[in-house]
């Protein structure tokens, strides 16, 4: 074990637990879906109903692959359309084309706003690099890479599983567990002597699924019972609560007695 710790690894969830980004992808969720209903509303006389953060954005998108967020939304409103193909154009009536939009709109804020980081979680990601502790990024976004770059973290990381490279691997994605698992298995370290942290409710669900020592949820959204329900083992609103490395510890070993 690193340093005397009895965990092994942890793997962090990126948007909303090391990036302010979650914020950032939910405004552009919203602003592409709601122009598409609006455009539906011209079209095929549907009543526009507007897209929401918590009774949309949360339990349907948040989390997940990007496409699969489409396809779980559009099917929600009874909406049917063709999933389509990654290749497809930016406003193309398919959940690809629709995701490819939205992906459009997130680098347009990216670009003007640029990123923020969590200043508890960047101090414990580097106080578990000094401790040895192997560190991995899962991310559901194919932006992971950049965002990472732009905030000076990529290179601390000894594995990078995100939307990217799950394409490249075919994994699946939250709330099933590969994206985690793939992480550790780069990293050489056992599930059940790894950490997951995530914010969303797709994520913990991902990390009991894996049956990793210990799911931290991050309730960055008021949803602490939502995440405690999804199966967290300890939901926190920040990650400055856990008490650092000695903390951290205690609380894996607490779940792991």
């Amino acid at each position: 074990m690193s340093r005397n710790l009895s965990f092994e690894s942890v793997i962090f969830d990126m948007d909303g637990v090391i990036t302010k980004t979650a914020l950032t992808h939910a405004a552009a969720w919203k602003k592409m879906f709601d122009e598409y209903l609006k455009n539906r509303e011209t079209k095929y006389g549907e009543k526009f109903v507007e897209f929401t953060h918590a009774g949309d954005y949360l339990p349907y998108v948040d989390g997940k692959p990007r496409y699969k967020g489409v396809a779980d939304f559009i099917q929600s409103r009874g909406i049917d359309i063709p999933f389509g193909d990654p290749t497809d154009l930016p406003g193309t009536e398919t959940c690809c084309g629709l995701g490819n939009s939205k992906n459009n709109a997130f680098n347009e804020v990216l670009e003007k706003e640029g990123v923020e980081v969590y200043p508890s979680t960047v101090a414990l990601i580097n106080d578990l690099k000094n401790a040895d502790v192997k560190l991995g990024v899962a991310s559901s976004s194919q932006n992971c890479k950049p965002v990472l770059e732009r905030v000076d973290l990529l290179t601390i990381f000894d594995a990078r599983v995100d939307g990217v490279v799950s394409a490249e691997l075919g994994l699946s994605g939250k709330p099933e567990p590969d994206i985690f698992t793939t992480a550790c298995d780069i990293v050489k370290a056992s599930y059940a002597k790894s950490i997951v942290v995530e914010d969303a409710v797709s994520g913990v669900q991902a990390g009991v699924k894996g049956k990793f020592g210990l799911t931290i949820g991050i309730a960055r959204e008021n949803n602490i019972k939502e995440l405690e329900a999804a199966g967290a083992d300890i939901v926190v609103e920040d990650l400055e609560e856990i008490g650092g490395l000695e903390g951290l510890d205690k609380i894996f070993l607490k779940f792991n007695k």
